[in-house]
């Protein structure tokens, strides 16, 4: 191969490379700084809807409490909240499916119980 040659396929590499880089800072764009306030927010608002559309029947002091606690530290407390009953699951599932929907990874959720 001639170095004209040589010179050429690099630039082609060189050109893929910035081209290649481009489009992955495109397609996985970056959270904005406030991001936990922001998923706070929209989790907060999503934890009243649902509460508006399914009420509080089945869900028991300690699951409330414990809830209360999570959105007053601004989300920051995880794994507190332990379902328990029937209604306490169906509740933390919706708010799992809520939460996916507005951009939030399951790790965010404060839903955990103790192992026994």
């Amino acid at each position: 191969m001639t170095s004209v040659a040589l010179r050429r396929v690099g630039a082609a590499l060189a050109a893929s490379l910035v081209v290649a880089t481009a489009s992955q800072s495109l397609a996985q764009p970056v959270p904005p700084e406030n991001w936990p306030a922001i998923k706070c927010e929209r989790y907060t608002k999503a934890w009243g809807e649902a509460l508006a559309k399914f009420g509080r029947k089945g869900l028991g002091q300690p699951f409330i409490e414990a809830h209360e606690a999570f959105l007053t530290s601004g989300c920051s407390i995880k794994g507190e909240v332990c379902p328990r009953s029937k209604e306490e699951l169906d509740l933390a599932n919706v708010m799992v499916i809520m939460g996916m929907n507005q951009g939030m990874a399951s790790t965010f959720m404060p839903f955990a119980c103790p192992r026994t």
